[in-house]
């Protein structure tokens, strides 16, 4: 499965934008699928994830009531709604999928997107 993120930019803090994630060559509902964040010069971190059946989500604490995350496996588009933005959510954001179940270690995951930078300006 391909995936390709788009959606970032430049945000104030405060801001709410959205990243989509499109899927092709495969089908969602066949992946648990996420999107996981670098910032520089840290480490992957994991902000959100669906099981392969869609059914059920995990957040990350840093992210836990102010993102939200939907997927329609029929469209194979993923989306996150990043809500009140951080300086500290500054990061490239990518879309992840993976053939096992949801995992929130980023190395747990085979396909990725080429990633879309937010910038949180405070």
């Amino acid at each position: 499965v391909q995936l390709q993120a788009f959606g970032g930019g430049l945000v104030q803090a405060g801001g709410s934008p959205r990243l989509s994630c499109a899927a092709s060559g495969g089908t969602f509902s066949s992946y648990a699928t996420a999107w996981i964040r670098q910032a520089p010069g840290k480490e992957r971190e994991f902000v959100a994830g669906f099981t392969r059946s869609g059914s059920n989500t995990y957040f990350s604490d840093s992210v836990k009531g102010r993102f939200t995350i939907s997927r329609d496996n029929t469209r194979n588009m993923m989306l996150l709604q990043m809500n009140s933005l951080k300086p500290e959510d500054t990061a490239v954001y990518y879309c992840a999928a993976r053939s096992g179940p949801l995992a929130t270690m980023a190395a747990a995951y085979d396909y990725w997107g080429q990633g879309t930078e937010v910038t949180v300006s405070s």
